[in-house]
């Protein structure tokens, strides 16, 4: 689905199905800081609680696991909302019927 990081092809590569017209926007960035704060932040909490490290631990843990699993679920992300564009026929995807079967 995607040329490059989230860039997204034209169209499919299998079945020429064409993706160009999807409307993803800005929803793939706010769920995924949605979810990487729901995760990211009670980590923390938990981690000061239960161990209490030293302050250059939080500073070494915390921002590389935010940055990592903001750049691991973005694209994956970006794909789910494409697909449930397509899948609920929306922004051209339903254009053509019969196309997509």
């Amino acid at each position: 689905m995607f040329a490059k990081y989230l860039k997204v092809n034209n169209a499919c590569g299998d079945c020429g199905t064409e993706l160009h017209h999807h409307q993803a926007d800005d929803a793939p960035p706010y769920l995924t800081i949605l979810i990487v704060g729901h995760v990211v932040l009670p980590g923390l909490v938990m981690t000061e609680r239960l161990y209490h490290p030293e302050t250059w631990v939080h500073y070494a843990l915390w921002p590389a696991l935010t940055v990592g699993l903001a750049l691991t679920l973005l694209p994956r992300i970006k794909g789910t909302v494409i697909a449930l564009q397509w899948a609920q026929r929306m922004h051209g995807f339903g254009n053509n019927p019969g196309a997509n079967t």
